[in-house]
């Protein structure tokens, strides 16, 4: 049996996840970035998947807790892969109720 605060504390757990829509713009193909950010999300415990697009940028979904997502968002805009000159991001962010992946994984589709 579960004490009260206990159920509250679930609460707040669930309510603290994110979903984070993103584009990285600059020379981002062929440079490892999709390897390096797939690496990155989950070492920082997120899920989502991470994709080459036709117009030359990456772009994806990281799901997690609010704390890491600000770490993954930092490196996707700031830091990413060693090779990859980041002219720009955009994020698209909302609160979910539960994770809607069960890893982080790169996405060969376009």
């Amino acid at each position: 049996m579960l004490a009260e605060g206990s159920v509250g504390h679930r609460k707040t757990v669930m309510a603290d996840l994110v979903s984070v829509e993103f584009e990285i713009h600059g020379e981002v193909q062929g440079v490892f970035f999709r390897d390096n950010t797939r690496k990155q999300a989950r070492r920082l415990k997120l899920v989502g998947w991470v994709k080459n697009t036709r117009h030359g940028t990456v772009a994806g979904v990281v799901q997690g807790k609010r704390d890491a997502i600000g770490q993954m968002k930092h490196w996707l805009e700031h830091v990413g892969s060693p090779m990859s000159r980041i002219s720009g991001a955009s994020f698209d962010e909302k609160s979910i109720a539960r994770l809607e992946f069960g890893n982080f994984d790169i996405s060969y589709g376009r």
